[in-house]
């Protein structure tokens, strides 16, 4: 039998929460009722999902697709937000691709690392899943007196009128994934 519980695999088969069923159901919803979606949706589906606080009472559902699929949600990332949003009204829905961070090796060892799964380059792609379907076209880090920091990001204007509502959205789950804290802004044109 054909269930929503296709949708969403796991590491290590461990059980779906119910929000995570939840999830799953939607996108199984999407695939049976939805025209345009439902040949992109049939071979995708997602590893988890989690609602995290944004601010006072907006929320944010952040789905996590494996990263050999990635390339299928992101031809279709729009669309697919967009009903999503629908479904779970008054929450923003962020689409990230799953990666791992590997640590260092051990000094001696003749073992390297990919570039790809350093803890820097993991973050940086996670922002750009993040602000998707927004480029990023700058970054600046400034570095208060009392040692903290905080990174501004410039997205493209092109974009303004489909993420301007969500940057608030887009710092939170950054923040909560990474732990580090980002501004969103879009570059000042200068006449």
């Amino acid at each position: 039998m054909y269930t929503s519980r296709k949708k969403i695999h796991k590491d290590k088969d461990a059980e779906p929460t119910e929000f995570e069923e939840s999830v799953g159901q939607a996108f199984f919803d999407l695939e049976n009722t939805n025209n345009e979606l439902k040949s992109d949706l049939k071979d995708l589906y997602i590893n988890s999902a989690v609602q995290i606080d944004v601010s006072g009472n907006r929320k944010a559902v952040v789905i996590h697709v494996p990263y050999r699929l990635r390339k299928g949600f992101r031809k279709i990332h729009v669309r697919l937000v967009r009903e999503l949003e629908k479904k779970f009204s008054g929450k923003d829905v962020v689409l990230i691709a799953t990666r791992r961070i590997v640590r260092p090796p051990k000094k001696g060892s003749a073992v390297q690392r990919p570039r790809s799964r350093t803890l820097t380059a993991v973050h940086e792609a996670m922002l750009e899943d993040i602000v998707l379907p927004a480029e990023i076209v700058g970054k600046r880090v400034r570095y208060k007196i009392d040692g903290s920091k905080i990174m501004k990001v410039f997205l493209d204007p092109k974009e303004r009128n489909n993420t301007e509502y969500k940057l608030e959205t887009f710092a939170a789950v950054y923040r909560k994934l990474s732990g580090k804290d980002v501004v969103f802004e879009y570059p000042t044109s200068e006449a």
